[in-house]
């Protein structure tokens, strides 16, 4: 009797060691992989915000509203250099992601395309338009920062009661002395 409670009780410690050992390396290799899905929703955010930023400038010198030294094929070398980080970035994303984040990713860049299009005249739009893609662009960032939040099990929002929508800052139109902080 004694011999069988020994062996019920060897058998009961290797069977809660074992459970416990498998617990924590689950919780290990989900930490690790939640560690490269922020680097990678990270990542994918300066690269989007890179892109736009360079389309900027790109933008200005082909509608003349602001000049440059540069000649416009340095200018869109640049873009072309954001939209190959941003691709490498996306693909990480498509890799490590949730459903909703990659969804929310699909949708901003289909914004970031648009800002291209506009910024390298494939497609014809106003100063106005230009802008809204922009905020389009920077709603579906934080749509994405949403997206990215959930899938990492982060509590709270970056938008919302607490963070109200904020506009563009741009500088006032050319010629005016009183022009508000949106440009309007």
């Amino acid at each position: 009797m004694t011999i069988a409670a020994v062996l019920v009780g060897a058998l009961t410690t290797h069977a809660t060691n074992y459970l416990m050992e498998r617990s924590r390396n689950r919780n290990q290799l989900l930490t690790r992989w939640d560690d490269k899905k922020v680097d990678a929703y990270g990542e994918y955010v300066d690269a989007a915000k890179l892109r736009i930023a360079a389309s900027v400038p790109l933008y200005e010198a082909r509608e003349g509203l602001r000049e440059t030294h540069r000649p416009e094929e340095d200018l869109r070398d640049d873009l072309a250099q954001a939209s190959l980080r941003w691709g490498a970035a996306f693909e990480r994303v498509m890799l490590l992601g949730g459903d909703d984040a990659i969804e929310s990713g699909h949708e901003l860049n289909v914004v970031l395309a648009e800002i291209d299009w506009q910024a390298t005249g494939r497609v014809d739009g106003s100063l106005e338009e230009w802008r809204e893609r922009h905020r389009a662009a920077f709603r579906a960032v934080n749509a994405f920062h949403e997206a990215a939040r959930a899938d990492l099990g982060i509590r709270g929002r970056v938008t919302g009661e607490k963070h109200p929508e904020r506009d563009l800052l741009v500088p006032p139109a050319r010629g005016s002395s009183t022009g508000s902080p949106t440009g309007d």
